[in-house]
């Protein structure tokens, strides 16, 4: 006979190997189902390394998904690369002045200049400005054209007076209101000992304002054979860090009252000679070599001549020095750039 009692506890057991069972059968599930997952990612990753393999041409080891977005971005930029290579070689082929390098951010198209020139000046030589404006920048329509057409860009530079708005400030604001061919250099006060500042603003300010594969420096005492600077120029193209010029040492004066006297003669090696540079009438740096003297303004050192200034900046960095013959200015013959006037 079955008392009350123990039925209640057989009631407890069976129950309890009912929830036993309940639970393992859901245990069960959730396995079958996290392996079903877990095989599944499984899967997922062997199939996704394979095509990174693949696509990478490695396949050798796994890479994360992190790295294969900067792979296929880097990939993205080897094509694009490419075609501005291709590009490139048929500008070459065409020559500067068909069509001079274009931008496309994918909505706009806007060209990039060739070069921008320089020709620092001073006040009290408009006559000099007058001469190579109708030797060869032109003004109004024909300095236009020459932007458009030849992508050169063409400005005199010059700064303020030291007695602010006086009558040589008013000079040169009333003769680029005529003109529209100064860039003026308001933080920079004119001085005849002050070119090596001022070129280093130059090149600040131009790289800032205008977008060109190149930068000019010219003095304003030199005749520029446009056709023959940008055919040169074009030649260059494909050297990202490139100094152009009439390369020269030249002696090192410490004598106080000569009139190329350098304060600095005793940094310069055997003290008689400055290092490789190119001459001051006329040099050309490329776009990365402005961006670097506009960013390091304030930190680039300037010795008594611009050219000197000019070639220590770049002496310690990864620049390729071109020796132009056609940039020695002192002399002329057919196929030069430039000539003193």
């Amino acid at each position: 006979m079955h008392t009350r009692g123990s039925q209640g506890s057989n009631s407890r057991v069976y129950g309890s190997r009912i929830s036993t069972l309940l639970f393992s059968m859901f245990a069960t599930f959730a396995s079958i189902y996290v392996a079903g997952r877990l095989w599944q990612d499984s899967e997922n990753r062997v199939y996704l390394i394979k095509e990174l393999d693949r696509i990478t041409g490695q396949g050798q080891s796994a890479i994360s998904v992190d790295d294969t977005l900067k792979i296929i971005a880097c990939r993205e930029q080897q094509k694009k690369l490419s075609a501005l290579e291709m590009e490139l070689a048929t500008a070459k082929q065409e020559g500067f002045t068909s069509n001079f390098l274009s931008q496309n951010d994918g909505t706009n198209s806007k060209k990039r200049h060739l070069v921008v020139i320089g020709i620092l000046t001073r006040f009290g030589r408009m006559n000099n400005r007058n001469a190579i404006r109708k030797a060869w920048m032109g003004t109004g329509i024909t300095l236009k054209k020459m932007e458009n057409e030849k992508g050169i860009v063409s400005r005199f530079v010059i700064g303020r007076s030291a007695n602010r708005g006086d009558n040589l400030d008013r000079e040169i604001d009333n003769e680029n209101k005529h003109a529209n061919d100064f860039l003026i250099l308001d933080n920079y006060v004119e001085a005849n000992e002050g070119f090596p500042n001022k070129a280093k603003l130059f090149f600040a300010h131009a790289v800032d304002k205008w977008d060109a594969e190149f930068y000019a420096k010219v003095n304003d005492n030199i005749y520029v054979n446009i056709d023959a600077l940008g055919a040169t120029l074009a030649t260059q193209l494909d050297k990202p860090r490139v100094y152009i010029g009439c390369m020269k040492s030249g002696e090192v004066f410490s004598e106080l009252s000569h009139k190329w006297y350098e304060p600095d003669w005793w940094k310069f090696g055997d003290k008689k000679s400055y290092f490789r540079h190119a001459s001051g009438e006329m040099y050309v740096i490329s776009r990365a070599l402005a961006k670097f003297v506009s960013i390091n303004r304030s930190l680039l050192r300037t010795y008594a001549h611009d050219d000197v200034s000019a070639g220590s900046w770049f002496i310690g960095l990864d620049v390729k020095h071109v020796d132009e013959g056609k940039l020695c200015c002192s002399s002329w013959s057919s196929g030069a750039i430039c000539a003193g006037v």
